[in-house]
C-alpha cells in the first residue's frame, strides 16, 4: 500500500518537474527565438557580440545561455541584454520583442548605429532598472511611455538625434538615480515635474536646445551629486533654492543665457568641487559666500558681465586648482588673499579692468598657467613667479607693468609660451632671459628693454617665434641666430640695431616671417636670404641698406608681403620680381632705383598694393599693367617716368597723387598735362566740330541700331529657353541661365540693385571676381559675383560645362548657385547670400571669434569635410576645388559651413593628368602642386588640413605646418595650439577637438599618397 502511494507521489512529482522543465524550455526558447528574429533585421559586423547568437541543434536546450551579451535568470528568461560598444550594429527597434522579454532588467545598446524612433512599446519592459541607448542615431521624441517604467533607476539617451521636450512623465520615475540626455536636439523648458525625482543623483542634459528658466523645484533634488546642463539656451536667474543641494559636487551651467546675479545661497553647497558658469550673461558682483566652499577645486566665471572686485574670501579656497574670471568688468586690485591658494595651478583674470600691483605672494604658488593680460595692472612682477618650475603658459600682455624680469623667470625652464608685450618692462635683455629648452613662443614687443641681443636665443631649440620689436635694443644681430633653424618668425622691428644683416640668417630654413624694419642696418641685402624658400613676409624697410635688390629674389615664390622701402637701394628692379607671383604687397618706395619698370611685373596678378614712389625710375609706364584690375593701391609718384598714362583699368579712377612728381607724364588725369594728341582734340575749330559730328553721329546711330537688334535677338532666344534649360553654346555672345527666373530681367535687376556694381554694395574681393550684395526682391537677398573683365573673352563651352556641373550640386555645405549671366558687358554668378560671412573674417576679429565656440568650430570642420567628400566621391565626374581656404568658407545664421568660390575648380577627369596652372591661396596650396602642376583631390585634402588646424588655432598655423613631421604626436594639444580667445572645452568636446587636430596632421602629410581621402575624414568625424 505504501509502495503504491509512494509510486503515485513520485509519478506526480515527475509530472510536475517535467512540466516545469518544459515550461522553462518553452519560455527560454520563445525569448531566444524572438531575439534571433530581431537579429535578422540588423546589419551586424563580423566581430559583433551578436554574431554568437546561433540556434542550438537540440530543441530542448536553453539557447541564450551561451550567447555573448545575454544573461538569463534561473528560469531561463533573459534579464540582461548588453550590446554596449558592439562594433557598430546598424538597425532599428521596430522588430524588437518588447512583449516577450517580461523579465528584462538591464537593456544596453550604447555606442552603436541604431536609428529611427524609440517605440512606445518600451513600456512593456516593466521590470527595467537600467536603460542605455546612448551614442546612437535614434531620432524623434522621447516617448512619454518611458515614464511608465516604475522601477527605472538609470536612463542614458545621450548622444542621439532626439528632439522635442523632456516629457513630464519622466518626473514620475521616483526611483531614477541617473538621467543622461545630453548631445541631442531637445528643446522646450525644464519641467517642474523633474522636482519629483527625489532619488536623482546624476543629471546630464548638456548640448541640447533647452530654453526657459531653471525651475525653483530644482532645489528639491536634494540627492543630486552631478549636474551638467551646459550649452543650451536657458535664461533667467539661477534660483536661490539651488543652495539646498548639499550633496552636489559638480554644477556645470556654462554656455547658456542665464542672467541676474549669482545667488549668495550658492555658498551653502558645502560638497561642491566644481562650479562652472562661464559664457552666460550673469551680472552683479561675485558673491563672497563662495569662500565657504572649502572643497571647491574649479571655479569658472569667465565671459559674463560680472562687476565689482574679486572678493577676498576667494582666498579661503585652499583646494582650488583652477580659477578663471576673465572677460568680465571686474575692477580694483588683485586681492592679496589669493596668495593663500596653495593648490592653485591655473589663474586667468585677463580682459577686465583690474589695477594696482600684482601681489608678490602669487610667486610662491605652484602655477602652471597664468593669464593676466589686458588689465591696468602695474608694479613689478613677483620674484619667484616660476616657484617650482612648473609654469608653462604666462600671459601678461596689455598692462602697465614695470621693472625688470625677475630672476625666477630667467631660469624657468618649463615655459612653453610667454607674452610680456605691451607693458613697460625694463632691463638689459641679454641678462633678463636665459635658455629655455621648452619655449615655443615668446613676445617681448612694445616694452623698454635695452642692451644687445644674446646668442642664448639660438640655444632655445624649440623656439618657433621670437618677437622683440618696439624696444630699445642696440648692437648687431649675432651670427649665431642662424643656428635657430627651427625659428619661423623673427620680429626685431623698431629698435636701434646696427651693422649688417648676417648672411647666417640664410640657414634659418623654417623662416616664414622676418621683420628687421625701422632699425639702422647697413650694407647689402645678403644673397643668402634667397635660401629662405618658405618666406611669406619680409620687411627690411626704414634702414640704411644699399646695393641692388638681389636677383635671387625670384626664389621667394611663396612671398605675399615684401617691403624694402626707405633704404638706399640702387640699380634696376630685377626682372626676377615676376617670379614672386603670390605678392599682395610690394613696397620699394623711397630708394634710389633707376631704369625702367620691368615688364615682368605683369605676373604679379595678386597685388593689392604696389608702391614704387620716390625713386629714379624712367621710361614709360609699361604695357604690363594692362591686365591688372582696378582697385589696386598703386603709387608711381616722384620718379622720372615719361609718356602718356595708358587707359588701362588699373588707372581708371587714379588721382594725381599716383603720378605727381613725374614731369614727363601726361594724360587724362586731373592735375596732369594733356598729351599732344589730346590737345589737338580740344581745339575749338567749328569745322573740326562739324567733322566730329559727321563722323560720330552715323557711328552712334549704327551703334543704337545694333544695340536694338541685339536686344531683339536676345529676347527671341530667351523665349525659346525654358526656365531651367541651358542655352546652346552656338547661340551667340550673350547667354543667360537663371534658375526659375527670366535671365534678361534678372540681369537688369542685378544692375539696378547694385547701382551698376557700385562699391557701396561690395562685400568681398577675390582673385576671380568682386562679390556684391543685391536685394532683387523684398526679402530676397543674393550674392552676386561679378567676374573680372580682364580675364578676356570667356571660353563659353568650358564655362557652360563647368557651371552645369556646379548647378547640379545640391549639398547643405556648398553654397547654392542660383544661376549665371555671361554678357559682353558684365558676366556674373548669382549665389545664395550667407549672413555670417567668411570664417576668415570672423577669426580675424577678436570679438567675433569669441562667438565661435569649440562646438561651432567642430561643426565648421565637419561641414567642410562633408562637402569635399561629396565633391570628390559623389559627383560624376569628381570635382576638385583647388582653393579651399577660410576666406572661401561662408557661414549661415546657424554657423553651418558652406564652401564657396568655385572660380578655380576643375572637373577631375580620371583618365587625364589634370595638368594645370597653380591656382589657390598661398598658405593652403599643397607642396606637390607647386612642382608637379598636377591637381588631384589630394590637393584639396591638404588645404582642408590647413583649414581645420586654422579653425582650431584661430589663426593660420604658419610655420607649424612645416614643423609637423618633427613634432611629437601629442604636441597638437589645446594647451599649445588652441585658440585662447575662447574658454577651454569640456572633456567630451575636447575629445572631438583632439580628433580634428589628429586628422589635420594626417591631411598635411607631405606625401599626397599618405593623406586620407575626404570620405575617410568625413566618416571619422561623423563617428566621433
Amino acid at each position: 500500500m505504501l509502495s503504491s502511494k509512494f509510486l503515485l507521489f513520485s509519478l506526480a512529482l515527475l509530472i510536475i518537474t517535467l512540466s516545469s522543465i518544459l515550461k522553462f524550455a518553452s519560455a527560454s526558447l520563445e525569448e531566444a527565438n524572438s531575439l534571433l528574429k530581431w537579429k535578422e533585421s540588423l546589419q551586424i559586423p563580423n566581430n559583433s557580440l551578436v554574431s554568437s547568437w546561433l540556434p542550438k541543434n537540440s530543441s530542448t536546450s536553453v539557447s541564450c545561455t551561451s550567447w555573448l551579451g545575454v544573461i538569463c535568470n534561473a528560469d531561463g528568461s533573459i534579464h540582461t541584454l548588453n550590446l554596449l560598444t558592439s562594433s557598430g550594429i546598424n538597425g532599428t527597434l521596430h522588430q524588437f520583442p518588447f512583449s516577450m522579454l517580461h523579465n528584462l532588467t538591464h537593456f544596453e545598446l550604447g555606442v552603436n548605429n541604431f536609428f529611427g524612433p524609440i517605440p512606445p512599446e518600451i513600456r512593456l519592459l516593466s521590470k527595467l532598472v537600467y536603460l542605455d541607448f546612448s551614442e546612437n542615431r535614434f531620432s524623434g521624441v522621447i516617448p512619454p511611455e518611458i515614464g511608465m517604467l516604475a522601477t527605472l533607476e538609470t536612463l542614458y539617451l545621450n548622444g542621439n538625434n532626439l528632439s522635442g521636450s523632456i516629457p513630464q512623465e519622466i518626473g514620475q520615475l521616483t526611483f531614477l538615480y541617473e538621467l543622461a540626455l545630453y548631445n541631442n536636439s531637445l528643446e522646450g523648458e525644464l519641467s517642474p515635474s523633474l522636482g519629483n525625482l527625489k532619488n536623482l543623483a546624476y543629471l546630464y542634459l548638456d548640448n541640447n536646445k533647452l530654453s526657459g528658466q531653471i525651475p525653483q523645484e530644482f532645489g528639491q533634488l536634494v540627492n543630486l551629486v552631478e549636474v551638467y546642463i551646459t550649452q543650451n539656451s536657458l535664461h533667467g536667474p539661477i534660483p536661490p533654492s539651488i543652495g539646498n543641494l548639499r550633496k552636489l559636487t559638480i554644477l556645470y551651467l556654462f554656455k547658456n543665457h542665464l542672467n541676474g546675479s549669482i545667488p549668495q545661497e550658492i555658498g551653502s553647497m558645502v560638497s561642491l568641487e566644481r562650479l562652472s558658469l562661464f559664457s552666460n550673461n550673469l551680472s552683479g558682483s561675485i558673491p563672497s559666500s563662495l569662500g565657504e566652499l572649502a572643497s571647491l577645486k574649479l571655479l569658472h566665471l569667465y565671459q559674463n558681465q560680472l562687476s565689482g572686485s574679486i572678493p577676498v574670501e576667494i582666498g579661503n579656497l585652499k583646494s582650488l586648482t583652477k580659477l578663471a574670471v576673465s572677460g568680465n568688468n571686474l575692477s580694483g586690485p588683485i586681492p592679496s588673499s589669493l596668495e593663500n591658494l596653495s593648490s592653485l595651478q591655473y589663474l586667468s583674470i585677463r580682459d577686465n579692468k583690474l589695477s594696482g600691483n600684482i601681489p608678490q605672494g602669487l610667486g610662491s604658488l605652484d602655477l602652471v598657467e597664468l593669464e593676466m593680460d589686458t588689465n591696468q595692472l602695474s608694479g613689478h612682477l613677483p620674484k619667484d613667479l616660476c616657484h617650482r618650475g612648473n609654469l608653462i603658459y604666462l600671459s601678461l600682455r596689455g598692462n602697465q607693468l614695470t621693472g625688470p624680469i625677475p630672476r625666477g623667470l630667467r631660469n624657468c625652464r618649463s615655459l612653453i609660451r610667454a607674452f610680456f608685450d605691451d607693458n613697460q618692462f625694463t632691463g638689459d635683455i641679454s641678462k633678463s632671459f636665459g635658455v629655455y629648452p621648452s619655449l615655443v613662443y615668446l613676445d617681448l614687443s612694445h616694452n623698454k628693454f635695452h642692451g644687445q641681443l644674446s646668442e642664448n636665443w639660438s640655444k632655445c631649440k624649440n623656439l618657433t617665434a621670437l618677437r622683440i620689436g618696439y624696444n630699445n635694443i642696440s648692437g648687431s644681430i649675432p651670427p649665431e641666430f642662424g643656428n635657430s633653424t627651427q625659428l619661423g618668425k623673427l620680429d626685431l622691428t623698431s629698435n636701434h640695431i646696427v651693422g649688417e644683416i648676417p648672411k647666417e640668417i640664410g640657414k634659418m630654413k623654417s623662416m616664414l616671417y622676418l621683420s628687421l624694419a625701422d632699425n639702422q642696418l647697413s650694407g647689402i641685402i645678403p644673397n643668402e636670404l634667397g635660401s629662405l624658400h618658405d618666406l611669406i613676409a619680409l620687411d627690411l624697410s626704414t634702414n640704411r641698406l644699399n646695393g641692388m635688390i638681389p636677383r635671387n629674389i625670384g626664389d621667394w615664390t611663396h612671398m605675399y608681403y615684401l617691403n624694402l622701402s626707405n633704404n638706399k637701394l640702387s640699380e634696376k628692379i630685377p626682372s626676377e620680381i615676376g617670379k614672386v607671383s603670390q605678392l599682395t604687397t610690394l613696397d620699394l618706395s623711397h630708394n634710389l632705383l633707376k631704369e625702367e619698370i620691368p615688364s615682368e611685373v605683369q605676373s604679379l596678378q595678386n597685388l593689392v598694393k604696389l608702391d614704387l614712389s620716390h625713386n629714379r625710375l624712367s621710361g614709360s609706364i609699361p604695357d604690363a599693367f594692362e591686365k591688372f584690375l582696378s582697385g589696386i593701391d598703386i603709387n608711381f609718384s616722384y620718379n622720372e617716368l615719361t609718356g602718356p598714362v595708358p587707359p588701362y583699368a588699373i588707372f581708371a579712377n587714379a588721382s594725381l597723387h599716383v603720378f605727381q612728381g613725374n614731369p614727363g607724364l601726361c594724360g587724362n588725369v586731373t592735375g596732369l598735362k594733356l598729351c599732344s594728341s589730346q590737345n589737338i582734340m580740344k581745339k575749338k575749330d567749328p569745322f573740326h566740330h562739324k567733322l566730329v559730328l559727321v563722323i560720330v553721329l552715323p557711328i552712334f546711330g549704327a551703334f543704337l541700331l545694333g544695340l536694338l537688334m541685339c536686344g531683339l535677338i536676345a529676347y527671341r532666344r530667351q523665349k525659346k529657353i525654358l526656365p531651367h534649360e541651358q542655352p546652346s553654346d552656338e547661340e551667340g555672345d550673350d547667354f543667360f541661365s537663371i534658375s526659375s527666373f527670366d535671365g534678361r530681367v534678372v540681369y537688369d535687376e542685378v544692375l539696378k540693385a547694385t547701382n551698376g556694381f557700385d562699391d557701396a554694395y561690395c562685400i568681398g574681393i577675390g582673385g576671380y571676381g568682386i562679390v556684391y550684395k543685391a536685394e532683387l526682391q523684398p526679402n530676397n537677398v543674393v550674392a552676386v559675383k561679378k567676374l573680372h573683365s580682364s580675364t578676356g573673352k570667356v571660353d563659353r563651352k568650358g564655362f557652360l560645362n563647368e557651371v552645369r556641373a556646379l548647378t547640379n550640386i545640391r549639398h547643405r555645405n556648398i553654397v547654392k548657385l542660383y544661376g549665371y549671366c555671361s554678357h559682353a558687358r558684365h558676366s556674373f554668378l548669382i549665389y545664395e547670400y550667407l549672413e555670417k560671412g567668411s570664417v576668415g573674417s570672423i577669426l580675424s576679429s577678436d570679438i567675433l571669434a569669441k562667438e565661435l565656440d569649440w562646438l561651432k568650430r567642430i561643426k565648421i570642420v565637419k561641414g567642410v569635410a562633408n562637402a569635399l567628400a561629396y565633391m570628390h566621391h559623389d559627383c560624376s565626374p569628381p570635382i576638385i576645388h583647388r582653393d579651399i581656404s577660410i576666406a572661401n568658407i561662408l557661414l549661415d545664421s546657424d554657423y553651418e559651413a558652406h564652401i564657396s568660390d568655385f572660380g578655380t575648380s576643375k572637373l577631375l577627369k580620371l583618365d587625364s593628368s589634370n595638368w594645370t596652372t597653380i591656382a589657390g591661396t598661398y598658405g593652403y596650396i599643397s607642396p606637390e602642386l607647386a612642382y608637379t602642376m598636377v591637381a588631384t583631390e589630394k590637393c584639396d585634402v591638404y588645404s582642408f588640413g590647413v583649414v581645420a588646424l586654422e579653425v582650431m588655432m584661430g589663426k593660420h598655423p604658419g610655420e607649424l605646418i612645416t614643423s609637423l613631421p618633427t613634432l611629437a604626436v601629442d604636441y597638437l594639444l589645446l594647451a599649445t595650439v588652441g585658440d585662447r580667445r575662447i574658454p577651454p572645452p569640456s572633456s567630451v568636446v575636447e575629445k572631438q577637438v583632439k580628433l580634428v587636430l589628429s586628422l589635420s596632421r594626417a591631411c598635411l602629410n607631405s606625401n599626397p599618397h599618405a593623406r586620407p581621402t575626404m570620405r575617410q575624414v568625413s566618416n571619422l568625424l561623423m563617428e566621433d
